[in-house]
């Protein structure tokens, strides 16, 4: 602010109603775009109506003047995203609690120069989790765009998070491979579909050959047990697909009953998807017989009875979780306790004798209370 308005500000101040001396900062600072400061004009004239202190020293909880903190708040904010600062005007819209605003704004973005501020906006505190990892994608590459989704507890648009993950390196895959095809039979083919381009081209997958960095495809596959989309699925379907034409060396172990990555996560997208489900099932369930719970731990058993949830099968689900799983675990996948797979199976004569065999009056009440 120049200094030679405080000449200007004096008289307005002296006269009889000093609230013009507010006004008249509360215009300079709306025309020179302060509105930081413009934001503290309007409730120090709100605080000065009220007859609340200029100065504020304590939290003033007056329901008329909180009431004018929102909706200045409220006003503050979309004059910053008016001027294309969204990350000046967020602050003000999570003061009130209404981050719609700025999702739409963040919505808007093309990838650029100097975003990060936006992406944490986006991606770290929540406001439009997809939007942020796709710029973190354009940004930074797939590899920073795994490390930050693996770090972030993203929960909102958590499954598009995966999509977008799966369907870059199908994308990567898929070009790749066209590029390798088209140097070799001197034409590209027109699918995209990973089978498709690998029927009949052995030659793709020698001792060296791959397609994508193997450490992003281990990373991103594993999260199709989260996935309730076909689409989806699919596209996970063909990246096991791929995954189990890679040479030995690309073809990292993990953990029972997923040791074999490619192969295991195949079966559990494949049951997803309907097709031949017990089969799939059958996989999952030698898992159990053949791993030693001494070494693996409850394991098999959790993702056993995770995949029967989602085929919308808690009673097969219930007796997994009494045989296979340590249920007092602080550890491992979630899986619901045996009383609630009770609930969700109906079966309350067995949520009565769990009950009573545990010495659960309460839920042994809620099961006969439930059975009637």
């Amino acid at each position: 602010m120049p200094e030679d308005l405080f000449p200007q500000l004096d008289p307005l101040l002296e006269s009889p109603d000093p609230s013009a001396g507010l006004d008249f900062l509360i215009d300079q600072y709306r025309a020179t775009k302060e509105y930081g400061l413009l934001f503290e004009a309007r409730l120090m004239k709100a605080r000065h109506e009220l007859g609340l202190p200029l100065i504020q020293t304590d939290s003033l909880t007056r329901e008329d003047y909180q009431n004018a903190v929102v909706a200045v708040a409220r006003e503050t904010g979309e004059l910053f995203l008016a001027d294309g600062r969204i990350e000046r005007a967020w602050p003000y819209f999570r003061a009130v609690s209404e981050p719609g605003p700025i999702f739409e704004a963040i919505n808007k973005v093309e990838p650029g120069e100097n975003l990060e501020g936006i992406i944490a906006i986006a991606f770290q505190e929540g406001v439009h989790p997809r939007k942020g990892l796709e710029l973190i994608l354009a940004q930074h590459g797939m590899c920073r765009a795994i490390t930050a989704f693996g770090m972030t507890s993203v929960q909102r648009d958590r499954e598009q998070c995966i999509a977008l993950l799966a369907r870059h390196i199908h994308a990567e895959i898929a070009e790749r491979m066209g590029r390798a095809i088209e140097s070799q039979e001197g034409a590209r083919p027109e699918s995209r579909n990973l089978p498709e381009l690998m029927q009949g081209r052995d030659w793709l997958f020698g001792e060296w050959d791959y397609y994508v960095d193997t450490s992003h495809l281990l990373s991103v596959v594993p999260y199709c047990t989260e996935v309730t989309d076909k689409a989806v699925l699919e596209v996970f379907a063909e990246l096991c697909d791929y995954g189990r034409h890679l040479a030995p060396q690309f073809q990292s172990p993990g953990v029972p009953p997923f040791e074999d990555q490619f192969t295991s996560y195949g079966h559990y997208v494949q049951a997803l998807l309907g097709n031949d489900v017990e089969a799939h099932l059958d996989y999952f369930r030698r898992q159990i017989t053949e791993s030693d719970p001494e070494v693996v731990g409850d394991a098999p058993g959790r993702h056993l009875a995770r995949l029967l949830l989602s085929l919308g099968r808690p009673a097969d689900a219930l007796q997994v979780v009494l045989d296979h799983v340590f249920e007092d675990a602080s550890y491992g996948a979630p899986v619901p306790s045996a009383l609630q797979l009770c609930y969700q199976a109906k079966d309350f004569s067995k949520l009565r004798e769990i009950a009573r065999e545990r010495g659960d009056l309460l839920s042994y009440a809620a099961g006969s209370i439930l059975g009637r």
